[in-house]
């Protein structure tokens, strides 16, 4: 979801399942639940995409059905959750636990977007002060004889900003559009599985999705084994995918979900405890539910730690900058200096 995706945002989802789950939760039919949430929609992608949603319901199609047609703009999380909870007969319960879900997943954002102001501000004062500054030092560097017309530098400058910022813009178009054909799910993992905080941080909030799907999936009575796989594709990581998924022929053979999960390496210990706790109380689901909040607390203070990381090495390389364009200038000051002598 996001700017890299064509899926709706966690702050859209938010909006919408809060706005699903309040009235269809008042006892109003599904039907014109929909139509009501469209009209107080403000955004246009999602009232056309409720307005096609019952459309579909009043030709004949399940919710399910209608929802799956949409899956271009809806996470798989949801499509799943609504899936299992039009089959068990929870769809109210569900559509709750996906706005809690979502609009806890919003505010964490919220607080990383607010904690990261202050770096990018920083990093953008260091490129464009540092350029104009290095520029500066360049020139001054240069032969006595060479005139000066600061007029001339700072137009140069500005175009010279012009083009990077035009190069910088075509690469995000690019990435963007490459985000939105599904073409960088597979280098967008292998970038995260290679490299520290980011695969930390990923990969636990990854766990906390599958575990709050599985934990919403179960408790809406659905085969454990369809829980588990489709629990597992809204990873969105393929590597994490295929290592839950090596659950499943130990489930198909009758092994219990504790020996299922044993052989899969991104579940902590933490996990598999309270996985054992779980199938052995009864409370399976509620069980579930603690795990995923587990991996999601961790995952939130994975988060604040890297950001206050961030902050420090960005203030540790705009002052590399600064020393950089002091010890710049005074040594080519002091070198003309002395070739003069």
């Amino acid at each position: 979801m996001g700017i890299l995706s064509s899926k709706l945002s966690s702050k859209e989802m938010a909006l919408l399942c809060r706005e699903l789950a309040t009235t269809y939760g008042a006892g109003i039919p599904l039907l014109k639940t929909l139509y009501l949430a469209s009209q107080h929609s403000g955004s246009t992608k999602i009232r056309h995409m409720l307005t096609r949603i019952g459309d579909a319901i009043q030709d004949g199609a399940t919710f399910d059905a209608a929802v799956r047609k949409e899956d271009s703009l809806l996470p798989d999380m949801f499509i799943e959750v609504i899936h299992a909870g039009e089959i068990g007969g929870r769809l109210d319960e569900l559509l709750l636990d996906l706005a809690a879900y979502y609009e806890g997943v919003w505010k964490m954002w919220r607080s990383v977007l607010g904690a990261m102001v202050y770096p990018l501000l920083q990093l953008n004062a260091a490129w464009f002060l540092g350029t104009f500054s290095l520029g500066l030092v360049k020139k001054f560097s240069a032969l006595p004889t060479e005139r000066f017309v600061m007029r001339e530098y700072v137009s140069n400058y500005f175009i010279f900003q012009f083009k990077a910022v035009f190069v910088f813009l075509l690469i995000v178009a690019v990435l963007i559009a490459l985000g939105r054909a599904g073409l960088l799910q597979m280098p967008w993992a292998m970038f995260k599985n290679a490299v520290w905080p980011i695969r930390y941080i990923s990969n636990k909030f990854a766990m906390a999705r599958f575990f709050r799907t599985l934990a919403l999936l179960v408790g809406s009575g659905l085969n454990i084994r369809r829980c588990i796989e489709r629990s597992a594709a809204v990873t969105m990581n393929p590597f994490i995918e295929q290592d839950l998924l090596k659950a499943i022929p130990i489930i198909i053979n009758g092994g219990t979900l504790v020996e299922a999960f044993s052989g899969c390496s991104y579940i902590s210990r933490v996990g598999h405890e309270m996985i054992a706790v779980g199938e052995k109380s009864g409370r399976l689901d509620e069980t579930l539910k603690k795990v995923a909040e587990y991996y999601y607390n961790d995952a939130q203070a994975a988060v604040n730690m890297a950001t206050k990381l961030l902050v420090v090495a960005t203030v540790l390389f705009v002052g590399v900058i600064i020393g950089m364009i002091v010890i710049s200038f005074y040594s080519n000051l002091y070198g003309s200096l002395l070739n003069k002598i």
